[in-house]
């Protein structure tokens, strides 16, 4: 071979190699580009059991999304996740059914002391035909799609005073420390007590002084505020079970193919259930460490308090925007 016909085959040799690479380049960045973003916003904290469940989330994803987490109300502050999805300036994050219920009172009943039993409850009815039509309703009033609700621990009453309770009726003239908001203070009265407003950071005190008598809280707080050194007592009323809920904008969510959907709802799901098992690890593990503590821990009669709660409930302008029949059926799972 000549040195111009080697010259000229160089050049060919190398447009193509180049165009080749630019093809592949170019592809690579169109798949790249079909795998759509989901940022996905959250108030608890990066080391929470439910940040760890995202981020498996995440990984599970991969192959067909780029998921974005942010922690610790990084993103958007606590309580505007919700217009954020609406705004579309977010596509999931996590969700209170409070701030639903803000824009939405039929939501309401979802918030409400004695509703759910357990974790299990909850799952059980936001898969059943009650619990998809209060989804139904929130996709078709605020354009947010429900997925899952997200458990994170049932409130427990905890006492200075060593008393046992079996029934409401065992907490009248308790002080119970509760948070603010009308919603808080009517609840601590649904469990028989005098509730009493009182800032977190000032509990501890507020026990140890005998300014209050008790507060309400998930085993995990009474554990890393270390509430169990200045009571005597954990009541499992279990009076409100914790979860927010797994949402995606409706704008977000009509753009995904059906395959898609179907890839986010089972790994969401098989994400959240591991966070809720994680979650009632803990509080199995944390009972017995109270106990050794020297806590008397025991539970009360639940239906007693269940009763009570839920007639309250029923009796207050709180139940004037139920669903009519919702509570039958909740109770009836």
């Amino acid at each position: 071979m000549n040195s111009a016909v080697s010259r000229r085959f160089a050049l060919f040799l190398g447009v193509a190699l180049g165009a080749g690479a630019l093809t592949a380049g170019v592809a690579s960045g169109a798949a790249a580009q079909d795998k759509p973003v989901l940022k996905f916003a959250a108030v608890f904290s990066d080391t929470d059991i439910r940040a760890d469940a995202m981020r498996q989330l995440g990984e599970a994803l991969s192959g067909d999304f780029t998921f974005q987490p942010h922690f610790g109300a990084t993103l958007f502050k606590q309580g505007t996740e919700l217009v954020a999805l609406q705004r579309g300036n977010l596509e999931t994050g996590i969700v209170a059914p409070q701030d639903i219920a803000k824009q939405l009172p039929s939501w309401s009943i979802l918030t409400a002391a004695y509703l759910f039993r357990d974790a299990g409850h909850l799952k059980q009815f936001f898969e059943s035909e009650a619990g998809q039509e209060m989804k139904a309703m929130a996709e078709e009033k605020l354009g947010i799609h429900i997925i899952a609700p997200v458990y994170f621990g049932a409130r427990q009453v905890n006492l200075k005073p060593e008393k046992t309770i079996e029934t409401p009726a065992d907490m009248a003239g308790i002080k119970l420390r509760m948070p603010g908001g009308d919603a808080w203070q009517f609840l601590g009265s649904a469990l028989g007590a005098n509730p009493t407003p009182m800032a977190y950071s000032e509990v501890y005190t507020g026990l140890q002084t005998g300014a209050i008598d008790g507060q309400d809280n998930p085993l995990p707080n009474d554990y890393n505020m270390k509430f169990y050194e200045v009571t005597s007592q954990i009541v499992l009323t279990s009076h409100l079970i914790g979860y927010d809920l797994f949402a995606v904008s409706g704008e977000t969510w009509k753009a995904l193919s059906d395959e898609q959907r179907r890839t986010l709802e089972s790994e969401v799901e098989k994400a959240v259930d591991w966070s809720t098992q994680k979650h009632l690890d803990e509080e199995a593990r944390l009972v017995q460490f109270f106990k050794n503590e020297g806590l008397k821990v025991y539970e009360p009669d639940l239906d007693a308090f269940r009763r009570h709660a839920q007639q309250m409930y029923l009796e207050s302008d709180f139940a004037k925007d139920w669903p009519e029949g919702m509570l039958d059926k909740i109770n009836a799972l």
